[in-house]
């Protein structure tokens, strides 16, 4: 999807692609919020496309994939709609190109961090190829991108808590409070006291460090299954979990934090509340969480492309809106993977709540000593003293936490998937399950069918499909580009026999 316009003297309607999205716009489909931006250059404002306005002529409308790309185009927040207080695009979680593995880093807080130098190097460009690509593919480079992302924290902090306004500058990534209160201006049209005089709610904040907001998700949501997913993996000393709720420790750029996370009753959305050891280290903990709840996927096309297969359709109407599970730390999730990988979940969270036990930071939190999973280097140095099970399994352990802890071997949200799959495989002790859940968890690889896996294949048989590998990888084919959401279904089968 690119950005859409015309000339003058043409019909932007005869453009196919313009002329589903207007349509789309008509509907109000609220559907299709967050995938991308109504520019009404009559006005000079920018809207969702369910906004409730009266709809603008065609000859007045150019569509953008980002609200940066509206930004640069001169155009401002709408304040009826607020355009940016939804789901993001699913795009930035399905895409494996440059802009959408830049997106993510750059909603992870990467260009406030390290500057666009470091985005670029993170990406394996340099930073004026970079730069052209995001201006090419998404109408503003990675300045822009990242002012934008800034805003829009800057705009739900403001809304949601009651955070002071140079607390809510600094969190949200701005470099100084003239510099936030100008954005605030040119992007909503209002300082941001007045946009704070807008919020419908403003939660209190407990002390210093605590913030709380409330992040949307694309319905239909299936919040139960994903804190259920994270409950039967709890490690204890560094995570708690109900059906409800889940709360853990995590390492973030500026240190340690505690983050709970819990459901909003009849919304699809999540309240969460976070104690941080730097109120900036606020984008990077929201991005990653919005990863590991999958709160951006479009459950509405997913749930109507796996309903075509009949086998499926009964878990689909069961269950609308599954979730695939992300990871709020892609190192914990390896080490969590190589040693799960032949062994029940049950098993592995004894093995794992030992690693972490053993060789965990211990943090205070609430007059309470909790603890931090293992870094890879605390892995690299003392694993072979305190893992157990298989010495091959162990040495793995040891050799990919070395290598992550040098930089050897980089597994992140913003690594391209073909690399990533070929640099696991390429480790002696990695085989295509670990490359493949990795894909699908670290990097949010959303057509990946793990036939070898046990405890799916055992839920393909409840469900009444093949039980034999190939069988069942030849059937799934029908369920591609979404085989990792058909995966989540088949797990799902399997864990409630």
């Amino acid at each position: 999807m690119t950005t859409m316009t015309a000339e003058p003297t043409a019909d932007p309607l005869a453009d196919p692609a313009f002329a589903e999205r207007y349509r789309a716009m008509l509907a109000r489909d609220d559907r299709f919020d967050g995938w991308f931006i109504t520019g009404v250059h009559s006005t000079g404002i920018y809207c969702r496309p369910s906004c409730p306005a009266a709809p603008p002529k065609p000859s007045n409308v150019t569509f953008y994939r980002t609200a940066a790309a509206a930004h640069e185009a001169g155009l401002r927040a709408c304040k009826r709609c607020l355009p940016d207080a939804v789901p993001g695009s699913p795009e930035w979680d399905l895409g494996d190109d440059l802009a959408a593995r830049a997106m993510r880093l750059i909603a992870d807080g990467v260009v406030e961090r390290d500057g666009v130098p470091g985005l670029a190097a993170r990406l394996g460009y340099t930073p004026r190829h970079l730069t052209r690509v995001l201006a090419a593919e998404l109408g503003a480079g990675p300045l822009a991108l990242a002012r934008a992302h800034r805003a829009q924290t800057a705009r739900a902090l403001l809304t949601s808590t009651s955070m002071r306004v140079a607390d809510v500058a600094f969190a949200s990534g701005f470099g100084s409070i003239r510099q936030f209160n100008d954005t605030i201006r040119a992007v909503y049209e209002r300082s941001p006291l007045e946009l704070r005089a807008t919020a419908r709610r403003a939660t209190p904040v407990a002390d210093a460090g605590t913030v709380r907001l409330r992040l949307p998700a694309r319905a239909p949501f299936d919040a139960a299954g994903v804190f259920a997913w994270l409950g039967d993996r709890a490690l204890a000393g560094v995570e708690e979990a109900g059906p409800t709720h889940y709360e853990r420790t995590l390492a973030l750029p500026s240190g340690p934090a505690l983050v709970r996370l819990a459901a909003v009753p009849d919304s699809p959305a999540l309240d969460v509340e976070a104690r941080l050891a730097s109120l900036t280290d606020l984008a990077p903990l929201v991005a990653r969480v919005r990863r590991l709840f999958d709160l951006d996927a479009d459950a509405t096309a997913i749930d109507a492309a796996l309903a075509a297969d009949p086998v499926l359709a009964p878990s689909i109407a069961a269950t609308p809106g599954l979730r695939m599970p992300g990871t709020l730390d892609p190192h914990e999730l390896v080490v969590r993977a190589l040693i799960g990988q032949q062994v029940s979940v049950a098993a592995a969270r004894t093995a794992l709540t030992r690693l972490a036990a053993e060789l965990g930071e211990r943090v205070e939190f609430d007059g309470r000593t909790r603890t931090l999973f293992p870094p890879p280097e605390a892995i690299a140095e003392h694993g072979a003293e305190v893992l157990r099970g298989p010495a091959t399994r162990i040495r793995t352990i040891v050799d990919v936490s070395t290598r992550l802890a040098t930089g050897e071997l980089v597994v992140a949200a913003e690594c391209e998937r073909a690399q990533l799959r070929a640099d696991l495989l390429a480790i002696p002790g990695i085989g295509p399950w670990t490359a493949g859940y990795l894909a699908m968890r670290v990097t949010r690889e959303p057509d990946e069918l793990l036939v070898s896996d046990l405890a799916l294949r055992n839920g393909a048989v409840r469900l009444g499909l093949p039980g034999d590998a190939k069988a069942l990888a030849a059937h799934g084919e029908r369920w591609a580009p979404w085989r990792s959401y058909a995966s989540m279904h088949l797990w799902r089968a399997a864990a409630s026999a």
